[in-house]
C-alpha cells in the first residue's frame, strides 16, 4: 500500500507520500491501472512545463483547484497518514529535511549532512531561518521530537520503519529508556543521528519530517493523530498554509508568504474530492486544474483543447494481496497462522488463472504492463524478465497445479474441495471507486472461478476506501484474497513492504530466506552496487517463485493539466512538485 508503499519503504516525502497504502492516481486508480504503451520514459525522463509558456513569463496570483476522486482519512501530519489522498493533501503542506531527485536519489533540502567514515553516524546541518506557518522557528529540536513520536511506544502510525535502525531505539520504543541514544541534538540547527548498524540506505530510509514541537506541546503521543492540530488546525513548512476544510468534500490552502524558498506565485489551492464519473466534463469546463486522472479518462481529455495529459513511467504497482495470519504488533511481526494458502501450488495456479493482459485491456485502456516483480521497472536493481516466472495466463496450468495440490471437484458442482475433500470457498475483497473497479474485481473472480476455485467477492460489494484500509490493518478474516496497489519510495529496498516485521506487510507473509536477502541487500557488501543489484535479482526470483501476493501490472501515471497553469515539473514520484513555482495564465 514505499507504499506506500509503499507509502510507501523508504519514504522520502514526494514519493513516500505516495507510498502509502493503495494510491489512487496513476493508471490503475488506486496507484492502480494501465497497458500497452510500454513506455520508454522513465525516471531520467522528467518531464518540464508541458504547456508553452507564455514570453512574459511567471506572474503571482489566481488560485488552482487540484481534484482527489477519494474523500482523504484527514491526517494532515506525514508521521500519520496512510493514503495516497493524504498525501496528495500534504505535498501542498509541508515538506522534510531531503528531497527526491528525479533520478530518485535522496538530495538535500532543508537539511545538510556528512557522513562518518565508519557509515554508522549522520551530522545534519539544518537550514537556519525556515519557518512553521504559525512563525515558529524550524530547529533540531522539532526533527528529534519527530523521531521521539514514531519510535514511542504509544505511537499507532505507520512509519516506525522509518525510525527502527537508529542506536537506542529498541530500548525507547519498549519503554526501557525515556530517550533514544542515538539521537543527538547538537545546537538548535544540528542533530546527529546514529545507526545500530551500516546499512546502504540508511539515510534514504530514515524519517526527514520534522514535527512542530512547540505547537503539539501539551498533546500526548497516544492522542496526537487525532487532535484538531493533526486534523483540522494544522500547520506545516510548505509553500501553502491550511485555510479551511469541508469534510469530505475540499481542503483550502493559501499562500505562505514566508515560505523559505520565497514567497509562492499562487494566492492558493483549493483541493477537491469530485465523484470520478465528472472527471472529464470537469476539467474540460475549468472546474478542475489539475488531477491524477484514470485510463478511462484519457480518450476523452485529450480531445479537449484546455487540457494537457502527461503520462509517466512511474513507481506504483497492483497485486493481489494473500491472507497468511495476522500481525503481532507486541513483538512487531506478521504471524503465518492461516493455512489456506500456504501450498505454492495453490498460488502459483491463481496467478495462471488471472489473464492480466486482457485485464488491462479492458480495465486500464492498455496504460500498464504486465507485472511479475514488486520492484518497478524504473529500478536498476529490476531482475531482467528472463530470469522470472512469466507467469502467462493459462487456465490448464492453473487446474493441473490445483490437481497436484490436492484440489479437485470431487462432487461434480464445478468447484474444486480442499485436500480434505470439504468445501473450499475464498473471499475476494476490492475497494470503491469508479465503475471499472466493479468491472475488474468481477474479471479477476471470474478468471478464478473458470479454474475451478469457489471465489466470491466479499460482502458482496466493494467496500469504502477508508474502511477498506481499517480492514486490512486488522487482519480482517473476512479480507483472504485483497485487491492492493502500492508506490515504491526512491529506494528500491522493498523491505518496508515484504519484510516479515513490516506492517504493511498486509499478507503477514513470512519467509526467513526473504529476510535474509532483504537484509544482505542493504548491508555493508551492498555498498558495491554489482552486489545489491543480484541480491534484490535473487529475492526477487524468490519471490516470483513464492508468489506471496499475486502481481498483476505496473502502472503509469496520468495526470489532467489546465493549459493555463504553468511551472509543473512531473516526475517518476509525482505531479506535485516544486508547487510553489506553480503559476496561471489568466
Amino acid at each position: 500500500m514505499k507504499k506506500h508503499l509503499l507509502i510507501v519503504l523508504s519514504i522520502v516525502f514526494a514519493l513516500s507520500f505516495v507510498l502509502a497504502a493503495c494510491s489512487d492516481n496513476s493508471s490503475d486508480g488506486a496507484a492502480e491501472d494501465q497497458d500497452q504503451p510500454s513506455p520508454e520514459q522513465t525516471n531520467d525522463q522528467a518531464q518540464d512545463q508541458p504547456n508553452d509558456q507564455p514570453a512574459d513569463g511567471p506572474k503571482e496570483g489566481g488560485v488552482v483547484t487540484y481534484a482527489v476522486d477519494t474523500a482523504p482519512e484527514g491526517f494532515l501530519e506525514p508521521g500519520f497518514y496512510g493514503s495516497a489522498v493524504d498525501a496528495e493533501l500534504l505535498s501542498f503542506l509541508t515538506e522534510g529535511m531531503f528531497k527526491t531527485e528525479d533520478d530518485l536519489k535522496t538530495a538535500p533540502n532543508l537539511a545538510t549532512w556528512e557522513e562518518s567514515e565508519d557509515h554508522k553516524v549522520y551530522t545534519f546541518h539544518i537550514k537556519e531561518g525556515v519557518k512553521w506557518h504559525n512563525g515558529d522557528e524550524l530547529t533540531a529540536e522539532d526533527w528529534a521530537y519527530a523521531l521521539e513520536v514514531l519510535g514511542h511506544p504509544d505511537y499507532s502510525g505507520p512509519r516506525y520503519d522509518n525510525v527502527k535502525d537508529i542506536l537506542g531505539i529498541d530500548e525507547y520504543h519498549s519503554g526501557k529508556a525515556d530517550h533514544i541514544e542515538g539521537v543527538k541534538v547538537v545546537d538548535p540547527y544540528t542533530l546527529q543521528i546514529t545507526f545500530k548498524e551500516v546499512k546502504i540506505n540508511n539515510l534514504d530510509n530514515l524519517w526527514s519530517f520534522p514535527m512542530p514541537k512547540k505547537y503539539y506541546e501539551g498533546i500526548s503521543v497516544k492522542d496526537l493523530p487525532n487532535s484538531d492540530k493533526v486534523r483540522t488546525k494544522a500547520i506545516g513548512l510548505g509553500a501553502f498554509k491550511l485555510k479551511n476544510i469541508v469534510p469530505g468534500e475540499s481542503v483550502e490552502f493559501e499562500r505562505y508568504d514566508d515560505y523559505w524558498q520565497g514567497k509562492p506565485l499562487l494566492d492558493g489551492v483549493i483541493v477537491k474530492v469530485i465523484d470520478p464519473s465528472l472527471i472529464s466534463g470537469m476539467m474540460q469546463n475549468g472546474e478542475v486544474d489539475a488531477m491524477g486522472i484514470r485510463p478511462a479518462d484519457v480518450e476523452g481529455l485529450k480531445s479537449a483543447s484546455n487540457v494537457q495529459v502527461i503520462e509517466q513511467q512511474g513507481l506504483s504497482y497492483s497485486y493481489i494481496g494473500i491472507d497468511f495470519g495476522h500481525y503481532d504488533k507486541e513483538k512487531g511481526t506478521g504471524v503465518m497462522d492461516n493455512p489456506k494458502f500456504q501450498d505454492k501450488k495453490l498460488r502459483q495456479a491463481m496467478l495462471y488463472a488471472i489473464d492480466r493482459q486482457s485485464l488491462i485491456n479492458a480495465y486500464l485502456q492498455g496504460f500498464a504492463n504486465v507485472a511479475n516483480s514488486p520492484i518497478p521497472s524504473v529500478f536498476w536493481t529490476r531482475a531482467p524478465e528472463s530470469e522470472l516466472n512469466p507467469y502467462e495466463y493459462n487456465s490448464e496450468k492453473a487446474k493441473e497445479l490445483l490437481a497436484e495440490a490436492g484440489y479437485k471437484d470431487t462432487d461434480g458442482d464445478g468447484f474444486v474441495e480442499d485436500k480434505d475433500g470439504k468445501p473450499f470457498k475464498i473471499n475476494f475483497g476490492h475497494y470503491a471507486g469508479p465503475a471499472a473497479f466493479e468491472g475488474r474485481a468481477q474479471g479477476i473472480i471470474q478468471n478464478l472461478r473458470d479454474v475451478g476455485l469457489d471465489v466470491q467477492l466479499m460482502t458482496g460489494a466493494l467496500v469504502e476506501f477508508n474502511t477498506y484500509n481499517d480492514m486490512k490493518d486488522n487482519d480482517d478474516p473476512q479480507l483472504e484474497l485483497f485487491f492492493g496497489a502500492w508506490g515504491t519510495g526512491s529506494d528500491p529496498d522493498p523491505t518496508g513492504l515484504w519484510g516479515s516485521k513490516s506492517q504493511w506487510n498486509y499478507g503477514r507473509w513470512v519467509n526467513e530466506e526473504s529476510d535474509r536477502l532483504l537484509a544482505e541487500a542493504l548491508s555493508e557488501k551492498a555498498f558495491d552496487e554489482n552486489y545489491r543489484r543480484e541480491t534484490y535479482i535473487q529475492w526477487q526470483k524468490l519471490f516470483n517463485e513464492e508468489l506471496p501476493a499475486l502481481p498483476l501490472w505496473e502502472n503509469m501515471d496520468l495526470y489532467a493539466v489546465n493549459k493555463r497553469i504553468q511551472g509543473i515539473h512531473v516526475n517518476s514520484a509525482s505531479l506535485l512538485n516544486d508547487v510553489h513555482k506553480w503559476w496561471v495564465t489568466e
